[in-house]
């Protein structure tokens, strides 16, 4: 920028490509929204807002699927289960890496992050072999109970954060002879409130966006699967009618979108202060 260029102009600049990746992030979102409000006859038309708009759409999407309020609880019990065992076990195996010495703790680190170059649709057969001999297919226990077996990603998420406290306070806390899992309890984990939000955040949405595993474990028990598989099944079945599609697209996106409002600023803090990019 020259010397004798306004600073308002970069500033202006700034706001102007804020707004314009705001915009194309948020239309598609729109335009969604808005097919969802359209009468059927008016699916194909260009208009961006629906004029006149109706909420017959919804009405349909559930006399035609309706087992979509179960779907919609599996989504949220089996997300809410997912994000409760990773942030516990990431946040457990985090803080050994980061604030217990041992032998080898740099070498098991480094081998943890090593299956971050590990495809999932690699383990993909042998999980289901295990998981067919314990009898859970067809069951939502795959679904969730490897999420308490920890998670690379979430363990070095949450590591990156710890390491930014200082080992003063564990080592202060140890010198008034509290043991290690009052030092995490009390000292680790309040102050890592800004990534242990982030890493929910990211495990919630994963969880409730994953269609490929209820496929797999549960797919013809429709009371039983998650929003994704109804609207598949749906989709299949009714081809085309992209007004009931958008509608039901609204219904499952909405939980994510209000669960970020109630979390963005935790959830920038600690992406911001641990570093990680995703």
């Amino acid at each position: 920028m020259k010397k004798n260029q306004p600073k308002w102009l970069g500033t202006l600049l700034t706001y102007a490509l804020m707004l314009l990746g705001a915009a194309i992030f948020a239309g598609p979102f729109l335009w969604m929204l808005s097919t969802s409000l359209k009468f059927p006859a008016d699916q194909y038309t260009r208009t961006f807002i629906a004029d006149p708009a109706t909420l017959e759409n919804y009405a349909n999407l559930l006399r035609r699927l309706p087992e979509l309020p179960i779907q919609m609880w599996n989504s949220f019990y089996l997300a809410a289960l997912t994000t409760i065992g990773q942030v516990i076990t990431c946040s457990m195996a985090a803080f050994a890496f980061a604030a217990v010495n041992f032998k080898g703790r740099n070498f098991l680190f480094t081998l943890l992050l090593i299956t971050f170059v590990i495809p999932p649709q690699v383990t993909l057969i042998p999980n289901f072999i295990i998981f067919n001999w314990l009898g859970w297919v067809g069951t939502q226990l795959p679904l969730w109970v490897p999420a308490f077996w920890g998670g690379a990603f979430g363990t070095f998420l949450i590591r990156q954060y710890f390491l930014t406290i200082p080992r003063e306070l564990a080592e202060a806390a140890r010198m008034d002879g509290a043991s290690l899992i009052r030092i995490f309890w009390d000292i680790y984990l309040p102050l890592a409130k800004p990534a242990l939000a982030a890493l929910a955040l990211f495990t919630f949405l994963g969880s409730w966006n994953d269609l490929l595993h209820p496929l797999i474990y549960m797919p013809s028990d429709m009371q039983k699967t998650t929003i994704t598989v109804g609207l598949s099944l749906f989709q299949t079945q009714y081809g085309g009618q992209w007004t009931i599609m958008m509608a039901g697209t609204v219904v499952s996106v909405l939980p994510i979108i209000i669960l970020f409002f109630f979390t963005q600023k935790q959830f920038i803090q600690g992406i911001a202060l641990s570093g990680v990019k995703r």
